[in-house]
């Protein structure tokens, strides 16, 4: 089940597939979406992350932080984001394994993957909304992140 809506994103500071370290500090002051990816060169992966580096200037135009979290190694993720032509951060979970999957409560225990779940963040890095498919190979909706991040943005202090 994943975290509720309302409250703090867990702390989290992870490489990204260019060997650039990303923390959660990094994402205040924008609407972020952090969207944990189960396989890379997996299908449903593939189209998800697709989907979303075909609509980048729709998620640009939110003036959102767009990053990826996977459990994978720091080479698969590159290999993966090169060969879609990905240039958002595709970010490590891999060691320790899973561990901020695991603070996100989207870690499969039974066979060490992050669950296909995203977490929208307003600009103070609070959950805002979370759009998530309870199957491994059921991909979730990009016409939801939109709306969602357009929703957490009216969070920002000082509107």
């Amino acid at each position: 089940m994943p975290l509720a809506i309302g409250t703090p994103a867990p702390d989290f500071r992870l490489t990204s597939q260019t060997r650039d370290e990303i923390a959660l500090e990094d994402l205040k002051g924008k609407t972020s979406m952090i969207v944990f990816m189960p396989y890379p060169h997996t299908p449903t992966c593939e189209s998800e992350t697709c989907e979303i580096r075909d609509n980048w200037d729709s998620l640009k135009r939110l003036d959102a932080n767009v990053i990826m979290i996977t459990t994978h190694a720091i080479p698969t993720n590159r290999d993966w984001a090169e060969q879609l032509g990905v240039g958002f951060p595709i970010l490590s979970d891999y060691w320790p394994h899973g561990a901020v999957s695991r603070a996100y409560d989207t870690f499969d225990e039974k066979f060490g993957y992050a669950k296909r779940t995203t977490y929208i963040l307003d600009p103070l890095s609070v959950i805002r909304d979370v759009v998530a498919s309870e199957a491994l190979r059921e991909a979730r909706p990009f016409s939801a992140y939109l709306p969602a991040l357009a929703s957490a943005g009216a969070w920002a202090p000082n509107r």
